[in-house]
C-alpha cells in the first residue's frame, strides 16, 4: 500500500545574509526550523537576475521569505515577483511571507501578487530601518559626519531589524498568521536632524543633518555613475 509523504518543512529566506533575512535565518535555526539561505554566495545560489537558478533554491521547500533586492519600489519588482512566485507554487512551496515598504504604491502592487497567489501569506511592511545608519546605504554618510538627504521636517517610525526578523520568523512557522498584514514599526516619530543628533550622542562625534534639494541629491547619484533605474 502507498502512503503519501508529507514533505519536511524547509523554509527559504531570500536575502539570507542582508539586514533581516540574515536576523531570521538565526531564529529559525534556533528554533530547530531546517532552512535555506537565499543568496548569491550560498549553495544553491539565488540571484533575483538569474531566474533559472531558482528552481533549485525552491526544491523540496516548504514557506518561502521575500525580501528584493534592491527594493520593491524599483522598476522591474513586480515582474520578478510575480515570477518568483509562479515557479514557487509550482515547486510546491506552501506559505510565502513578503518584506514590503509602508505608504510604497509600487511595494503593494507586489504584496496583491502575494495575496492572489492562492497560497497561505503574511505581509511584512516595514518602516524604515535603524541599521540604515549602521549596517546599510546611509553609513558613510554618518561615518563622514553629515547625513544630507532630501528629506527636510518628515518623521518616520524607525524600527529595529530585529523586531522586523521576528515577526516575520513567526509568519513563517506559525499557522495563526496567515492572510495578516502587520505594519511594523518603532515607538517613536522621529526627523533625520533628531537622528543625527541622537547618533552624535551615541558615537561622541559630530554628525549633522544637510537637507538638499531633490533635484540635487538626483543629480548626484546620476553623478556617481549608479545605474539609471537607481537614478
Amino acid at each position: 500500500m502507498n502512503f503519501l509523504r508529507k514533505k519536511k518543512p524547509l523554509t527559504l529566506v531570500l536575502g539570507g545574509t542582508g539586514k533581516t533575512g540574515r536576523r531570521g535565518v538565526e531564529r529559525l535555526q534556533a528554533g530547530g526550523h531546517s532552512v535555506r539561505v537565499g543568496s548569491r554566495s550560498a549553495s544553491p545560489a539565488f540571484d533575483w537576475d538569474h531566474e533559472a537558478g531558482w528552481d533549485a533554491c525552491l526544491a523540496d521547500v516548504t514557506a518561502a521569505y521575500i525580501t528584493y533586492t534592491p527594493d520593491l519600489a524599483m522598476p522591474g519588482a513586480a515582474d520578478a515577483i510575480q515570477a518568483f512566485v509562479k515557479r514557487a507554487k509550482k515547486k510546491g512551496v506552501q506559505r510565502l511571507v513578503l518584506l514590503s515598504g509602508r505608504g510604497e504604491a509600487e511595494a503593494q502592487a507586489c504584496e496583491k501578487i502575494v495575496q492572489e497567489s492562492g497560497l497561505n501569506w503574511t505581509i511584512v511592511r516595514a518602516s524604515w530601518f535603524n541599521q540604515n545608519y549602521s549596517e546599510g546605504a546611509f553609513l558613510d554618510m554618518v561615518l563622514a559626519g553629515a547625513i544630507t538627504l532630501p528629506a527636510g521636517d518628515q518623521v518616520e517610525p524607525y524600527v529595529d531589524v530585529d523586531d522586523i526578523a521576528e515577526v516575520a520568523s513567526a509568519a513563517l512557522t506559525q499557522d495563526h498568521h496567515h492572510g495578516e498584514i502587520y505594519e511594523v514599526t518603532g515607538p517613536r516619530l522621529m526627523t533625520l536632524k533628531e537622528i543625527a543628533a541622537e547618533l552624535s550622542a551615541a558615537t561622541g562625534r559630530e554628525i549633522e543633518y544637510v537637507d538638499v534639494q531633490h533635484e540635487a541629491f538626483v543629480g548626484g547619484i546620476a553623478d556617481s555613475g549608479a545605474p539609471k533605474e537607481v537614478v
